[in-house]
């Protein structure tokens, strides 16, 4: 009972960190992936992919990767599609969600758009990871009986051409993934966001750009990003963005064409996680197109 007991700790331990929605350090450009409020409001359809290496160099850390398409349908509707995938130690998990929106607009020139989102949580345990699963393979069998589950979300967006707010939870129903009453209990918890941001023009070659996003998940202590970023004629890139008490970072971001972007990131933990010499901090890449733009980068959105 004891080695059994031993083995759904850890299960329960990874479980744990894979709760919270996974983090991206350039959520700017890649908001629809935990706000559907998102959706269409780049104009055209849009493309992006994401990459995220956490904690490189340590064994079972996190990786993720996003892919997802979106664009507007007519004036006021927007669909799309987010597939998102987490590998953290054993645990494998995939989120496949179809995304609507609905536009408002305002008067001055601002937008107000409603989302949802609504799809398939895919969960997996790769048991052969675990030291003791050759063991008692048949007990972890026995308790892990939840692996696929559905889910959906709902957002708000407001922006205009230099402005943007947004409140969202991507996540509302509660799935629990253990069951049994002497076996822990590990359920995902709902996250909910608030960001917000503005584009200052400096000149007219330069633009400064400040955001911030605040998370906050019960159980846990609450997640700020700040960050400023600096563009050159909307095509370079360069900033730097603090998660408090948690890590610093650098970015950059590249407008190779007028409609590929290619987004760097990375990040440095100021925990004792981030003193380990196994930890090589975490690099994250993304690329975003933007189909049947014009020609003019001076009218392109910076968010």
């Amino acid at each position: 009972m004891k080695k059994q007991s031993l083995i759904i700790a850890l299960l329960t331990g990874f479980l744990a960190f894979s709760q919270q929605d996974s983090q991206f350090t350039q959520y700017v450009y890649n908001t629809v992936s935990f706000n559907p409020g998102y959706t269409g409001s780049r104009g055209v359809p849009t493309l992006t992919g994401m990459y995220r290496n956490q904690w490189m160099g340590m064994e079972g850390a996190p990786v993720t990767q996003s892919f997802n398409f979106h664009g507007p349908v007519g004036e006021r509707v927007g669909t799309g599609l987010m597939v998102m995938h987490d590998k953290i130690g054993p645990v494998r998990e995939t989120y496949i969600d179809g995304l609507f929106s609905y536009k408002i607009r305002l008067k001055r020139g601002g937008n107000l758009s409603f989302g949802l989102k609504g799809g398939l949580h895919f969960f997996n345990v790769d048991y052969s990871r675990l030291a003791n699963y050759e063991d008692d393979p048949e007990m972890i069998n026995k308790y892990w009986n939840k692996k696929v589950s559905p889910n959906f979300g709902v957002g708000m967006y407001y922006y205009t051409d230099d402005f943007y707010v947004g409140i969202s939870l991507p996540n509302i129903l509660e799935t629990r993934h253990f069951d049994g009453e002497s076996v822990s209990q590990a359920k995902e918890m709902k996250n909910f966001y608030l960001m917000s941001g503005y584009v200052f023009e400096i000149e007219p070659d330069w633009h400064l750009k400040p955001s911030l996003l605040l998370k906050w998940v019960r159980g846990a202590p609450m997640q700020l990003d700040v960050a400023a970023t600096a563009w050159f004629r909307k095509r370079f890139s360069l900033g730097a963005s603090y998660r408090w008490d948690a890590a610093y970072s650098i970015l950059s971001g590249f407008q190779l064409t007028e409609n590929l972007l290619v987004g760097l990131s990375y990040d440095k933990e100021v925990t004792d996680l981030g003193n380990t010499q196994y930890n090589d901090g975490s690099l994250e890449v993304l690329l975003r197109f933007d189909m049947f733009r014009g020609r003019g980068y001076q009218s392109q959105r910076l968010f």
